[in-house]
């Protein structure tokens, strides 16, 4: 057994994971869109929507689509480790730039590093570098 993420996007999905792909070094393993499953309900201005995607980033399989009436993400978020502190600043860096910062990137008694935010696109991230085990 496996547990993945599946986020919903309005109808920006692709640009998501295109955007999470060459920033955050995943890799899209999988996408089909709309009209690709015929349905007569689907707008034609939707046709070329995501109907289901699959990234890969780090051990982690994040998979998406667009719906229409998808809302951003409140009381879950996606948990990014990083091996490094710069890797983590970096990340804080590409992933706020447009998006909403709950809580800046800072030391916490439990990370050396630790973000709260929500990008861009709706996702909502918690960013964390903690220190070696002693």
């Amino acid at each position: 057994m496996r547990l993945d993420v599946y986020v919903n996007y309005r109808g920006r999905c692709e640009e998501a994971f295109r955007f999470y792909e060459r920033h955050l070094g995943g890799t899209i393993t999988g996408l089909s869109r709309h009209g690709d499953a015929p349905n007569p309900a689907t707008p034609p201005d939707w046709r070329d929507k995501v109907l289901h995607a699959r990234i890969t980033i780090g051990a982690t399989v994040l998979m998406g689509a667009d719906v229409a009436h998808a809302e951003p993400m409140r009381s879950a978020y996606l948990a990014l480790s990083f091996d490094g502190e710069d890797e983590a600043e970096r990340a804080y860096a590409v992933l706020a730039d447009g998006g909403e910062v709950f809580m800046p990137m800072a030391r916490t008694p439990f990370a050396n590093r630790f973000a709260m935010l929500r990008d861009r696109f709706g996702t909502s991230w918690l960013l964390l570098h903690q220190p070696a085990a002693s």
